[in-house]
């Protein structure tokens, strides 16, 4: 079972393991490393006397941290406080000193030592290791207090921002668990501009594109009942027509069956454009490739017949006509506009291939400015007030295939590009 750990208390292990580190940096690495440093400073303090210490030392008690030893050709000497430094034979000491200066290590006790050559002889200067021993403790010493009032002032500061982080966190909580609530109002104030005020924008954008994605949803909910209670109220109407002898049956039948035909388009957009949401990952949608006057030239062939009295241009300005995707795809896209360009045309429908690009282009009324970024939005209110999803089509077939398309008021007339 894992343990949990709030963020307080791991802020605080972090405070901890921060003074850990300095204390041991300071109370053992750091002496170590002034070792050498301290061991450079005894052998000249045990040079210096050498030069002015005479072979009578041993006449009185010597109070010094220092002991000597003088060595001839016919005596040897040493002073009195040798034993109280180094509890050892004179013979054996000696057979230690191997050069001028050194160290060497007796009973888990470091001996510094350091000589001087004579005519008759050579003097030594020998001392334990107290003062390295001391420096150490010193240090310590000094630096402890330091170190707890510096980790006391690191704990307190740690704690005040960790609380701080934790309320933070636990306000953001509390603004994702309130992201349906439509009541809910944030009071907390970030007053510091850090990642954490970052996220809370962030959750409140995300907020207003779920309450709009709620407020789209029920809209479109709404005129999908519309459009298509329409055309089966229209049925229902004229099937009770016929049956209370109203309505001529021939008659009857010939609108109810142009109804259904409406009605079937509108469920086969519908199952079109929720297939796409479901295919817009499908690597095998995008890797086929057409060429689009084939598809162009079949549109404008069918749309031909229902707008006779357009004139219809179709100008292939580009050798590359080659494009992304599948023929059913490409003519989804083609067909939604001109079906919706034959209802707005006055007298010219024109389409342009240049710079692998396709221009579509209508000489119909403009679109309001208000609605053109719109325009593509399923269910949107457009021109004249209609609504439907053949341009929301357009726009998902295209976006799965790696396309873009805008819409573009002209001097006069419209134009969709695709590129």
């Amino acid at each position: 079972m894992k343990l949990k750990h709030n963020l307080y208390r791991q802020l605080l292990m972090v405070a901890l393991l921060m003074f850990m580190t300095i204390y041991i940096s300071v109370a053992i690495v750091i002496p170590k490393t002034l070792v050498p440093i301290y061991e450079k400073n005894i052998y000249s303090y045990l040079k210096n006397p050498l030069d002015v210490v005479r072979n009578d030392f041993n006449a009185g008690k010597i109070e010094s941290s220092i002991a000597y030893i003088d060595v001839s050709d016919e005596n040897t000497y040493y002073s009195s406080n040798l034993k109280e430094i180094i509890d050892l034979d004179i013979e054996q000491i000696l057979s230690k000193i191997n050069d001028n200066s050194g160290k060497f290590t007796y009973h888990k006790k470091t001996y510094y030592y350091n000589t001087k050559k004579e005519a008759s002889g050579y003097k030594v200067a020998i001392t334990d290791d107290s003062y390295i021993r001391e420096m150490k403790t010193d240090l310590f010493k000094t630096l402890f207090p330091v170190l707890v009032v510096t980790l006391l002032i690191i704990l307190l500061i740690v704690a005040w921002w960790s609380q701080s982080i934790a309320d933070k966190i636990l306000k953001l909580k509390e603004k994702v668990d309130n992201l349906d609530n439509d009541k809910y109002t944030e009071k907390y104030n970030f007053k510091v501009d850090d990642e954490l005020k970052v996220l809370s924008n962030a959750i409140d954008d995300m907020k207003l594109t779920l309450q709009k994605a709620e407020e789209y949803k029920n809209q479109m909910y709404q005129n999908i009942s519309h459009d298509f209670k329409t055309p089966l109220t229209v049925i229902k109407s004229y099937i009770e027509a016929i049956e209370d002898g109203v309505e001529d049956e021939q008659n009857g039948l010939k609108i109810i069956k142009q109804e259904i035909s409406k009605l079937e388009i509108k469920v086969h957009s519908l199952l079109y454009l929720n297939k796409l949401t479901y295919i817009k990952d499908m690597d095998n949608y995008k890797s086929g490739s057409i060429n689009i006057v084939d598809v162009l030239e079949s549109s404008v062939k069918k749309f031909k017949i229902t707008r006779p009295d357009i004139k219809w241009q179709v100008n292939i300005m580009d050798k590359k006509t080659t494009f992304k995707g599948s023929s059913d795809m490409w003519e989804a896209i083609i067909d939604n506009i001109l079906s919706n360009f034959i209802r707005y045309a006055e007298k010219e429908i024109k389409i342009t291939v240049k710079n692998y690009k396709i221009t579509l282009y209508n000489d119909g009324p403009k679109i309001d400015e208000s609605i053109l970024n719109d325009i593509f939005t399923p269910y949107k209110k457009g021109i004249k007030g209609q609504f439907g999803l053949g341009l929301s089509i357009v726009q998902k077939t295209l976006f799965i295939l790696g396309y873009e398309v805008t819409a573009k008021n002209e001097r006069k007339g419209t134009s969709f590009i695709i590129k």
